[in-house]
């Protein structure tokens, strides 16, 4: 499969000032920009910027960016599922995971997050995906934001929805494990009826169990 990707970008007007929206952006532009020591969700900042760097690089890896001037204040990523999750045991060329989402505290709700997704899928060679985020409660800044799991849960669906994004059901164990967790998905237009079966195979892989 062809890995196509097609730069977009918007500019999001913010009370902190305006922010670029762009991507998918190249390894070489990444590692020029400044990355802001608040993005710690996943690891410390530095080493996140190294990692980003390294997804751009990969043939399927997508990073798009939110940046203050020459600062990464916020990003998503898109890449193939970890080798040890279910997602990646059907082999499929055209299934990919949105990784990771993050926005500095500063710029969080003015809605960078939902305009990352928006970006994200104006590139038309999404169409051509399948499109999933794994949404575990764990991974939730809960205490930054002051909000509980299921109003937490309500903003990610929200802001997924905007990159079209939408429940569906699995018995996958993880996400099983707590009712705010869930699974979400985008099918691409282009996508065919049996990568679509395959996907449906993948996320009930325990029904012959009961």
């Amino acid at each position: 499969m062809e890995h196509k990707k097609t730069y977009n970008a918007k500019e999001l007007k913010t009370p902190h000032g305006e922010l670029i929206i762009e991507g998918p952006i190249s390894p070489e532009a990444l590692s020029e920009f400044e990355f802001h020591a608040d993005l710690v969700a996943f690891r410390p900042a530095p080493q996140q910027h190294k990692a980003l760097i390294g997804i751009a690089g990969l043939p399927e890896g997508r990073i798009i960016v939110a940046r203050h001037k020459q600062m990464i204040v916020g990003y998503v990523t898109y890449l193939y599922p970890d080798p040890l999750e279910r997602w990646s045991e059907g082999k499929m060329e055209n299934l990919i995971e949105l990784g990771a989402i993050e926005v500095i505290p500063q710029f969080r709700g003015c809605q960078v997050g939902k305009n990352l997704l928006i970006v994200s899928m104006m590139d038309d060679a999404m169409e051509d995906y399948i499109t999933i985020t794994t949404e575990y409660y764990w991974h939730w800044d809960l205490k930054g934001t002051g909000l509980n799991v299921w109003e937490y849960r309500k903003v990610m669906e929200k802001m997924m929805n905007a990159g079209g994004l939408e429940w569906f059901a699995t018995d996958d164990p993880e996400i099983s494990s707590h009712p705010a967790n869930c699974l979400m998905v985008k099918i691409g237009k282009r996508v065919d009826t049996e990568s679509i079966q395959k996907f449906d195979q993948l996320r009930f892989m325990n029904r012959f169990m009961y």
